[in-house]
């Protein structure tokens, strides 16, 4: 049920939830990755606005938005940004494109990937009723089973994958060295992240950041790349255990930077905050340009 303006003009947010609908916004530049429709998708693509942001549900059909630097500027590197939203929306705009365009300015190529989610009702108000119910059921972190944070994302990785596949192929024309794709992700897309770096195949991220993600324990490989991870003390969703990701990526002896800040809260992303963990991005790129990522490479074609 959506609720109407007092002018009758356009329809305002629920004071239940805060969202909005809005139509689904322009994107010329997208391009479809190929990895086809989700079989078991119910309902349209459809976006809304929430926090001043704007989300998109029931995505069906994946695909990637180029956000080139200025080619006086470009590095050579380039970064797959992936959105969250508990794989039923997607941070578009505060955690993709406000990402992607900051990664830019720095001279790196991004890329914001839209990929497939698991349907959801159509209606907002069910669909906070179906994400209130997911929130409240036990945390994948709770499970302490590996292998269940990663169960039913066959469709993500194989997006993620696509992702990488185009990327590297258009590297020359996008001014891009293959060898320095990485991967950013938040929420859900960190956990995206994480497990493209783990059984993504050939899609290989040559570094990857986790902001406010899960930090599950994993088996990590002697060829894991460096990792960045980000996230608030005051984030409901935090693992109560600590940081086993992050010991996991040490036990491999493989390179990890932790930034832990007091408050945040989830989702902070590019939101200006009144919070050390608005900082965030700042931090992320000061690691980049530790590993070199942020030097001027000579871009190459595959």
């Amino acid at each position: 049920m959506t609720t109407t303006s007092a002018t009758g003009d356009a329809p305002a947010a629920s004071a239940q939830h805060g969202m909005t609908p809005i139509p689904i916004p322009e994107q010329p530049d997208a391009i479809e990755l190929g990895t086809g429709q989700l079989p078991e998708a119910s309902a349209p693509e459809a976006w809304h606005s929430q926090y001043g942001s704007m989300f998109a549900r029931n995505v069906s059909t994946a695909t990637l938005t180029p956000f080139l630097p200025d080619p006086a500027t470009a590095t050579g590197t380039a970064v797959i940004v992936a959105p969250g939203g508990g794989f039923m929306s997607l941070s578009m705009e505060n955690e993709g494109w406000d990402v992607a365009r900051a990664l830019a300015s720095r001279g790196v190529a991004a890329f914001v990937l839209k990929y497939r989610l698991k349907p959801t009702p159509e209606d907002l108000d069910d669909f906070d009723a179906a994400i209130r119910a997911m929130l409240a059921a036990p945390r994948l972190s709770d499970r302490h089973d590996p292998a269940t944070a990663l169960r039913g994302l066959d469709a993500q990785i194989a997006d993620a994958r696509a992702a990488f596949a185009l990327v590297r192929s258009r590297a020359g024309e996008w001014m891009i060295d293959p060898a320095r794709v990485g991967m950013v992700g938040f929420s859900a897309g960190a956990m995206l992240t994480v497990a493209t770096a783990l059984v993504g195949g050939d899609a290989k991220p040559a570094f990857i950041g986790d902001v406010y993600g899960p930090l599950t324990a994993f088996d990590v490989p002697e060829d894991a790349p460096p990792l960045f991870i980000a996230l608030a003390a005051d984030d409901g969703l935090m693992d109560p255990r600590g940081f086993p990701l992050v010991e996991s990526w040490r036990a491999a002896g493989r390179p990890v930077e932790l930034h832990f800040y007091e408050r945040g809260g989830h989702g902070f992303g590019m939101y200006p905050k009144e919070t050390t963990s608005t900082d965030w991005f700042g931090s992320f790129a000061s690691w980049m340009r530790m590993h070199g990522l942020l030097e001027r490479a000579e871009p190459t074609s595959r």
